[in-house]
């Protein structure tokens, strides 16, 4: 069993158990060494074994135990803010590769699931974007027409086809994309862990990195107990990349501001409303910035969330807060009683462009999720490891900068949960396009 210790969240009571790799010790060589055992450096581990490289990855925790095993769970093959046409015009011919990259992440990531086998409740049941007012259908009409423009299924519903969608009739209209879904995020993680070591990946968990340097022509890694010397590198620990060692990576670190994401899981839903409320399983998530989302998990409970202002009895007040928004769209489901709340964090930055950065030769990262990076860290991973196996980054979906540290960034990490008011009154205006 796990010595760490996991949020009580609905994953962590349902994933499958999974024995814990032994801690790093002593001096190791790889190829490849991948720093963080979630969704990104999971993914880049596969590809690098199935490209016939040696990889080696360093979790300072348990596979999982950072954002991908905290998260809703949805699959979502869009962003938040970034559209693709602002991608393109930011970064050109790299940009449209990532353009290409996000609109794919769903089907990549779902197809990683199929051709493993991976137990990890997978359902591509597609992602619906509802608009919360009549100008935000407007809003998701340009969004269909960009994603359309670049090749991709996205459909824009009108409120009637929302109403059936949803069984409510709480919405206007809204973006659909068939290629999402959900997943259990633990079991994911994982499956992609047990996956990875099959195909002959080393893995070692209680080894947090605490500096990573170049010398000469390889990179050294240094955890409490050992050394980890590799050709090449992935930093794939987002938001979490100063949460367990602050000076490993400060400057990429205090680009994001890690904001705690509240979910939890209701009683199961009985089969009579079950089949009436989202009788399709989609994973949604609307355009409020005060968001409200939710899906079914395999047991028909309602994985949903929600965020609050101030640090008191956020654990109730987040619950009692999102039991009342599903009331609210969904009144015959009564006030629902959440039987697990837990969090995570997730990397938010200002214009909500996640960011890949050359660490050195052969050495990537990337940050920046906003909330999108179940699909998004999957496919990124891929790519990164393909970058650190030899593939041509004219070929790659990587638009590189430069990391850029918010400045005062401890005080605005701790105002950053006020900027939710904001949001709110944003949410009662209605838009212009």
């Amino acid at each position: 069993m796990m010595t760490v210790e996991f949020p009580n969240s609905l994953w962590a009571a349902t994933a499958p158990e999974r024995l814990p790799s032994a801690p790093l010790s002593g001096v190791e060589e790889t190829d490849l060494a991948v720093i963080g055992a979630g969704f990104t450096g999971l993914s880049a581990a596969i590809e690098a074994r199935k490209r016939g490289h040696a990889v080696t990855v360093l979790e300072g925790k348990a596979a999982g135990w950072g954002a991908s095993g905290r998260n809703n769970g949805q699959v979502i093959p869009i962003l938040t803010a970034a559209e693709p046409d602002a991608w393109v015009a930011r970064y050109g011919d790299a940009g449209k590769r990532m353009v290409k990259l996000i609109g794919n992440s769903g089907d990549v990531l779902f197809d990683l699931v199929r051709e493993f086998d991976m137990q990890a409740e997978a359902e591509q049941s597609g992602w619906f974007q509802p608009a919360h007012s009549p100008g935000r259908v407007k809003l998701s009409q340009k969004r269909v027409e960009a994603w359309q423009r670049h090749g991709f299924p996205a459909e824009l519903k009108n409120a009637r086809e929302a109403a059936d969608l949803l069984g409510s009739d709480f919405w206007h209209g809204g973006m659909y994309n068939p290629t999402g879904g959900h997943i259990n995020p633990l079991a994911l993680a994982r499956e992609m862990a047990r996956v990875a070591e099959d195909l002959g990946a080393v893995i070692h968990e209680e080894s947090p990195a605490i500096s990573y340097e170049r010398i000469g022509n390889e990179w050294v890694i240094t955890t409490p107990e050992g050394k980890l010397k590799a050709r090449a590198l992935i930093l794939a620990s987002n938001a979490y990349t100063g949460e367990l060692v602050a000076q490993l990576a400060p400057r990429i670190a205090r680009s994001v501001v890690p904001v705690l994401s509240w979910q939890m899981a209701t009683q199961p839903v009985g089969d009579n409303l079950r089949r009436k409320l989202l009788p399709g399983r989609q994973a949604v998530s609307d355009t409020r910035g005060d968001l409200r989302f939710f899906r079914y998990d395999a047991r028909n409970r309602l994985i949903t969330g929600g965020a609050v202002i101030g640090s008191f009895d956020v654990a109730n007040r987040v619950r009692r807060k999102a039991a009342r928004n599903l009331e609210e769209a969904f009144p015959e489901l009564g006030l629902p009683e959440m039987t697990h709340v837990w969090s995570g964090y997730i990397g938010m930055n200002w214009d909500r462009f996640p960011r890949v950065h050359k660490l050195g030769p052969d050495g990537w990262a990337w940050i920046g999720c906003n909330g999108r990076g179940v699909a998004l860290g999957t496919s990124l991973g891929r790519e990164l490891a393909r970058a650190a196996t030899g593939q041509p980054e004219d070929e790659l979906a990587l638009p590189v900068t430069e990391p850029q540290a918010f400045p005062l960034h401890g005080i605005v990490r701790r105002v950053a949960p006020t900027y939710l008011a904001w949001l709110k009154r944003q949410d009662h205006k209605e838009i212009n396009l």
